[in-house]
């Protein structure tokens, strides 16, 4: 990475850091007022993904971009378990409702579990999470291990 890539990475968490900006335009235009004139939506997207930021309210109630606290996958020993309200399960999902702007962190640490867990794959949205398991596990038993992940014994 050179040195005016550093640059922006280190000017684009500083003003996520400021819980300020509620659209991507907003943060782009902030990136160009800074100096950086290439930069668009586009870059301004990956770079909002790359860094596992999300839209949470600030504040002063206002929804905005923020990057969490961790900036790795994280795990279930974190401060994210407390931000999961509720669990349940049909025949087919297992769906999660958080806190609004969690669901997209929790989901990267159900992600990480992977197949040996029990989870195909998972969708999130703002505060809601879907979760499909393998095949060959049952739903009853990956719905009991994401609560016991979860500490919300039944």
């Amino acid at each position: 990475m050179n040195e005016k890539q550093e640059h922006l990475i280190k000017v684009f968490k500083a003003l996520l850091n400021e819980e300020r900006f509620g659209s991507q335009a907003e943060i782009v235009a902030a990136l160009q007022d800074a100096g950086f004139e290439n930069i668009n939506q586009s870059k301004v997207s990956r770079m909002l993904s790359k860094f596992g930021a999300v839209r949470t309210r600030n504040a002063k109630m206002e929804m905005v971009y923020c990057l969490p606290v961790e900036l790795g996958v994280p795990t279930s020993s974190s401060q994210l378990k407390n931000l999961v309200l509720d669990v349940g399960h049909n025949s087919a999902l297992i769906v999660i409702h958080t806190s609004p702007g969690a669901a997209q962190l929790i989901a990267r640490m159900l992600d990480s579990l992977g197949k040996a867990e029990g989870i195909l794959g998972t969708i999130a949205g703002d505060d809601t999470i879907f979760i499909t398991p393998t095949h060959d596990t049952p739903i009853a038993s990956l719905h009991q291990s994401v609560l016991t992940l979860f500490e919300q014994y039944v």
